[in-house]
């Protein structure tokens, strides 16, 4: 079987999005630092991640209009230049040793919504890079490059925080976004060669109103009830990641040893999620959407671990294991979407994925320490364990899930009618379930893709 990096256009693809991952895996060490250094304030680093993820939120579902009705890849190219720009900006305003909380907070919004319209266009542009039986080893080697990102990312932050300092974080994150825009030029400029036209070959159709098209997407979403059972699981999956994310590192450094405790389980989640990653290249599961739910259930191990204080090894051990889960379902899950789904309302399903995968994770910060104050930690950490085990695992009462088995990945189905383009249209993790998974999502860097992006 032919190598997907062998197909000239996902390796561009693959080079870009690698690129501004890394980037992207620096800045939530060096945001937090820069924050904290300037101000001393913990709600400082909250008003600038909520200047963040509020437009986020909000834009998400336009994000996925556009993305169907535009050419994907100058989608992607256009918020990776906007970016670009507001990284830039952000590591300007720190190397000049005076940062203003307003100028910071403007930035974050800009970036914030910026990547509510590139999100959308992730799993497009895969599917119309790659077709057939290469596309879930395509979408396995795009989780596998994130997963190491993100494992290299807080080491490659720290030593430039602590050398040249956390501007130059930004500055580096801000280059990224530009090479990612040239590659997607170069992307765009190759297939249009080679082809004459958008990769996934749609015409335009006939104009339609935004409330239509928000509408349409959703129907997509509602038809298929694999599809919304499981976003709701990858959302739960969120909110209970927030709850661990919230009472962990507390419960680390006063019972399991030390901060080094929660760096050891940071570090082994980013593992086992490279290693899940790999296996989804290898594994092809004859019930793909019920493999990775189940796989999503092993987040309750360490929930629980943390809840009754375990060893730390074994907490550590634990987060292992719940992240390969994760790193498992992100390119199933995409692979599966992707072949399910029409090439016209791919970004919009995508966008809904996304928008309700981060939705939860906001309930877990809030609701985690409330319940904590009032009845401790082991509480929300038990419930948390709890509910993302049975709702995960009780999508296999869905007869949906059950029967979704694996086909030959071919084109996607075509709809009657696509949606109108200005640009003949071309085609992540989340979420469902980055999905939005970790503190990364959180940041001001653009999530990982959780299950239903998760942001996993």
């Amino acid at each position: 079987m032919r190598h997907p990096l062998r197909l000239p256009a996902f390796r561009l693809l693959f080079l870009g999005r690698t690129i501004s991952t890394l980037g992207d895996a620096v800045v939530p060490a060096a945001l937090a630092i820069a924050i904290t250094r300037a101000t001393g304030s913990s709600a400082a680093l909250a008003l600038v991640l909520g200047c963040a993820m509020v437009p986020r939120l909000l834009l998400l579902p336009f994000g996925g209009v556009v993305g169907d009705r535009f050419d994907p890849r100058l989608v992607a190219l256009a918020t990776d230049l906007v970016r670009a720009v507001a990284q830039l900006l952000v590591g300007v305003e720190l190397l000049g040793g005076h940062p203003r909380l307003a100028h910071l907070a403007i930035a974050s919004a800009v970036g914030g919504s910026a990547s509510a319209f590139a999100m959308p266009t992730a799993s497009p542009l895969v599917a119309a890079t790659v077709q057939g039986e290469l596309r879930l080893r395509a979408n396995a080697l795009l989780a596998t490059a994130t997963g190491a990102a993100r494992l290299g990312g807080p080491a490659l932050a720290g030593l430039l925080v602590y050398t040249a300092g956390p501007g130059w974080a930004f500055v580096l994150d801000g280059a990224s976004f530009v090479l990612s825009a040239a590659l997607l030029a170069r992307l765009a400029r190759l297939t249009r060669l080679t082809t004459g036209r958008a990769p996934d070959g749609r015409t335009p159709g006939e104009p339609r109103s935004l409330r239509r098209d928000l509408a349409d997407g959703w129907s997509e979403v509602r038809s298929r009830d694999w599809y919304w059972t499981s976003l709701i699981a990858h959302g739960v999956w969120n909110g209970a990641n927030a709850v661990l994310l919230t009472l962990g590192p507390l419960i680390a450094a006063t019972r399991l040893g030390g901060d080094g405790a929660w760096v050891a389980l940071t570090q082994a989640g980013a593992v086992g999620l490279l290693v899940g990653s790999l296996l989804a290249g290898r594994l092809r599961p004859r019930r793909p959407v019920l493999a990775g739910n189940l796989a999503l259930a092993l987040y309750g191990l360490p929930l629980l671990a943390l809840a009754v204080a375990a060893p730390a090894p074994l907490a550590v051990a634990a987060q292992a294991v719940a992240l390969a889960g994760l790193g498992f379902l992100n390119p199933v899950w995409e692979t599966v979407v992707q072949q399910d789904f029409p090439a016209g309302s791919l970004a919009r399903v995508t966008s809904y994925d996304w928008l309700l995968s981060l939705a939860f994770a906001p309930l877990g910060y809030v609701l985690a320490p409330l319940a904590a104050d009032a009845w401790g930690s082991r509480v929300p950490l038990l419930a948390a364990a709890v509910l993302v085990t049975l709702v995960c695992a009780g999508t296999a009462a869905v007869p949906g899930v059950r029967r979704h088995g694996a086909r030959p990945a071919g084109p996607a189905p075509q709809q009657a009618a696509a949606p109108a383009a200005a640009a003949t249209p071309a085609p992540a993790p989340g979420p469902g379930t980055e999905a939005a998974t970790g503190a990364e999502a959180e940041a001001g860097a653009e999530p990982q893709r959780p299950p239903a992006q998760l942001n996993s």
